[in-house]
């Protein structure tokens, strides 16, 4: 939609329907999109394992979004009610890690004054998610091991087995091959986790979403922040087609941060510098956000096209056709508008007497 000589994302409803075959809002600022064709597969698949209690293995870069998936198994799950937890194993030493996941007796170490449970006490009944897996100590990969096969382990410094039942989920970026290669990763660890596999799509290959991710953050965060959203220029909308976003969607949520802060159209210069240096087969130049048309590698000139043909007969639906009132609403002279009329081939003969009917479409034939 041109408005006022940018391009602009209209503001996306986002569904919690998990029909919805657009996007689902999660809690805790989480959206899971499923505009293409990858990620409705995925979202199709997950509607099958959620409610199957057996681990899950999620592989893809670093941003792609694995914890949202995480998060929508277990919402879809039975173990919905409980608690989901999540715990970045590459985040710890060893040490500390092992007494985050497991918990401790007094007396375990300096300072262990008191027992205290761990994660996996905590979130019994319920599902965790162990981030960046391919990083855990070999020592905690066996100890993990024995959760998933009999569901007990001992705190640290303690004798005694605690049961729980806790649904794994894992994820990691690593090249599994090659971790399991140079035993980074315990093979047996692995074929437990391994049991259902789901391997994420980077951005670059689902650019049918870059819109709805565009949208859905500026609206968060300009809520967080407390300002109105900016539109996008098109200069920014077209850097961002054209950007393969290494960084993923965690790339792009802090590209739109520092847009709505700073609201500076140069951010768009490291983009397009860093297109040219890191372009892949996969991201084409001629590729531009569809903004939500039916194919997404139409030309920048089309899409701006039809997003002006789109906000004129918008705005002319909107004024009951009065031509007048639809130049005031888009910010345009009139003459300019007959002219966008002629150029986009928008009859608007009769539509003000088919508004005063009632009779926009005509009625189906009968029998």
């Amino acid at each position: 939609m041109r408005i006022g000589g940018t391009l602009a994302i209209p503001p996306l409803q986002i569904s919690t329907d998990t029909n919805n075959d657009f996007s689902e809002e999660l809690e805790n600022g989480f959206v899971f999109p499923a505009a293409s064709p990858a990620m409705a597969k995925i979202r199709s698949f997950l509607e099958q394992v959620a409610r199957v209690d057996v681990p899950v293995l999620l592989l893809g870069e670093s941003g792609v979004g694995k914890e949202v998936v995480a998060r929508r198994i277990h919402r879809l799950s039975n173990r919905a009610q409980r608690s989901f937890l999540k715990v970045n194993c590459a985040a710890l030493p060893a040490e500390l890690l092992e007494s985050e996941l497991f918990g401790y007796e007094a007396g375990a170490f300096t300072g262990a004054t008191r027992a205290k449970p761990g994660q996996f006490e905590l979130c019994n009944k319920g599902t965790i998610l162990l981030d960046e897996i391919g990083e855990l100590p070999p020592a905690l990969q066996a100890k993990l091991l024995h959760v998933l096969q009999g569901g007990q382990f001992s705190r640290l410094g303690g004798r005694s087995l605690i049961e729980v039942d806790v649904r794994i989920l894992a994820a990691t970026n690593v090249d599994v091959p090659q971790a399991l290669a140079s035993k980074q990763l315990r093979e047996d660890l692995y074929y437990r986790l391994s049991a259902l596999t789901i391997h994420l799509p980077p951005l670059r290959e689902r650019p049918e979403e870059i819109p709805i991710f565009l949208g859905y953050f500026m609206q968060r965060l300009a809520a967080q922040l407390g300002c109105p959203p900016k539109p996008y220029p098109a200069r920014v909308l077209d850097a961002c087609a054209r950007y393969p976003w290494p960084g993923n969607v965690r790339e792009l949520e802090n590209f739109v941060k520092r847009f709505l802060i700073l609201g500076d159209e140069d951010l768009v210069s490291p983009l397009l510098e860093r297109t040219k240096a890191t372009s892949t087969p996969n991201v084409p130049d001629t590729q531009v956000l569809s903004l939500g048309l039916a194919d997404s590698r139409w030309s920048l000139r089309t899409v701006r096209a039809e997003a002006e043909k789109e906000a004129i007969l918008v705005a002319l639906e909107q004024t009951r056709w009065r031509r007048k009132d639809a130049a005031r609403k888009l910010g345009i002279s009139l003459k300019a508008l007959y002219n966008k009329l002629r150029l986009y081939g928008i009859a608007t003969e009769g539509h003000d007497m088919l508004f005063e009917c009632q009779s926009m479409r005509p009625s189906p034939p009968a029998g």
